[in-house]
């Protein structure tokens, strides 16, 4: 409801004040007028609120190039996502359960898709045990401050409005030490800016949208931290299941059109994605519709990296082969097919999530698994029967003085050791980003939660080291305190 005021009318010296005033009001309206008139953008009140920075925001609307994302956290959005971020088991296909940190219960999170100009709210609930945060690189503003930091049971949110048209990541950040390991660990997922007035150019040339828009992310799985560090990745993916389309090949017809978003979320191997049979029409950099190069064989894409990429299905029925060119990661999961057919029932879209399964399936699944891929904890002996190279126990001899376990990307290294009684072992982390404390921090250590000895080493910035001898024969189960889902196991044989 609109207020008004009742103003006093200025009396005696105050008049010459008032006078003074309303002329100085007068110079400001004449000023300001064209001002306003010449800025025909946005509604400055509803979407900026009382902005300290009024004057770049304005200056900003008035550019070439596009504003900012900038918005008053209250602006009305477009577009409300919520997704929510914990810790889990999800199958990944061929025997193999992962065990990490999830979106909404799957590994990549759901696709996110908006146009250009958009605003865009996303509400972030944290059901987990340790913090997470989000980053979302669709966002030209500030995120950090607003879903930087959530404890488990929050929820935060951050109001932004997509300028900028492209492929782009999410991701969880929690801040420091944590934002590289939260991505090595599996919490990440796509958010498409659609362009609103400037289309693809094969769109224009064909003066028809795709038959089919396919969203791809490739991305890779890791059996411990300091392999994760390492880039020495145990499988790769596209859309979360090794082999996905392969087992399930993804139709289309002779003549389709195919505009796919291509992103290469590492975190940290190099994609040069290939399809077998296709040279590209267009392909577009971090998918700008104006960053368009035409023709080529491969996309060449870092971690983080994205290309929108147009093509037709040749005249001519059989599969055409979708892979990372850099085979290593092909022949792990980075493999898949479009199978193109004449009948085909070409699907509208394809989207970048990962599997969804019910709940029984999810449990058939996880319990049928010949390998549980864990970068940090140690999986069970009953469900992991054939256990990834990281999970092994590593056997010292009698001869051995000093064992050394390093503690890297989060991780225990060797997670399992086999030590004689009396055998010094001594812990040194690697990890080098230390700043901080708790789930933000790279700083470790070691405390017994089991095992006939208790010990706890001090609190381990990089290159630092502390040791235990144990001489007690037993198992001795261990975890890193400001990172409980480390650990490790000492096993003491017994000298008889």
């Amino acid at each position: 409801m609109k207020q008004t005021e009742c103003v006093q009318a200025p009396t005696g010296r105050d008049h010459v004040a008032a006078r003074g005033m309303a002329w100085l009001a007068l110079v400001v309206l004449w000023w300001a007028a064209p001002v306003a008139q010449a800025t025909p953008g946005p509604d400055f009140s509803a979407l900026f609120g009382d902005s300290d920075f009024i004057e770049i925001i304005e200056r900003d609307e008035g550019l070439e190039t596009r504003p900012t994302g900038y918005v008053s956290q209250d602006a009305e959005p477009d577009h409300v996502f919520r997704i929510d971020l914990d810790e889990g088991q999800v199958p990944i296909g061929q025997g193999v359960v992962y065990d990490g940190f999830l979106i909404d219960g799957k590994l990549p999170g759901p696709t996110l898709r908006v146009t250009e100009g958009d605003i865009v709210r996303m509400e972030i609930t944290n059901s987990g045990d340790v913090m997470h945060g989000a980053s979302i690189h669709a966002a030209y503003t500030q995120t950090s401050k607003h879903v930087g930091h959530i404890l488990p049971g929050q929820t935060k949110s951050v109001t932004f409005r997509a300028t900028t048209p492209g492929v782009f990541m999410y991701h969880c950040a929690p801040g420091g030490h944590a934002i590289p390991m939260h991505v090595m660990f599996g919490q990440y997922g796509m958010i498409v800016v659609e362009p609103r007035d400037k289309s693809y150019q094969l769109e224009a040339d064909l003066g028809q949208e795709p038959d089919l828009k396919l969203y791809m992310l490739q991305h890779e799985l890791y059996a411990s931290g300091k392999e994760a560090v390492e880039g020495d990745a145990s499988y790769t993916a596209f859309n979360g299941q090794l082999f996905r389309y392969v087992e399930n090949p993804i139709p289309v017809r002779p003549g389709d059109y195919v505009r796919m978003y291509f992103m290469n979320i590492g975190p940290n191997l190099l994609s040069t994605f290939h399809i077998v049979g296709i040279v590209w029409d267009y392909v577009y950099w971090q998918g700008h519709p104006e960053a368009r190069w035409p023709g080529g064989q491969t996309v060449t894409t870092g971690p983080s990296d994205s290309w929108v990429i147009e093509f037709r299905i040749p005249p001519e029925e059989g599969v055409y082969t979708m892979l990372d060119h850099g085979v290593g990661a092909t022949s792990r999961g980075a493999i898949g097919l479009l199978d193109a057919r004449a009948d085909a029932d070409t699907p509208s879209e394809v989207l970048a999530d990962g599997p969804t399964y019910d709940e029984g399936e999810r449990a058939e699944r996880i319990g049928e698994a010949r390998r549980i891929l864990s970068p940090f904890g140690i999986p069970a002996a009953e469900t992991n029967p054939v256990p990834a190279r990281a999970d092994r126990p590593v056997r010292f001899g009698d001869d051995v003085d000093e064992v050394v376990i390093e503690m890297k990307g989060n991780s225990f290294y060797p997670k399992v050791v086999e030590v004689a009684s009396g055998t010094k072992v001594t812990w040194v982390n690697e990890d080098v980003f230390t700043y901080g404390l708790g789930e933000t921090s790279g700083a470790h250590n070691a405390v017994v939660m089991s095992g006939p000895q208790s010990f706890a080493t001090a609190m381990l910035s990089h290159a630092e080291s502390d040791s235990v001898t144990l001489t007690e024969p037993g198992t001795y189960n261990y975890i890193c305190a400001p990172h409980p889902y480390m650990e490790g196991r000492i096993i003491v044989r017994d000298p008889d």
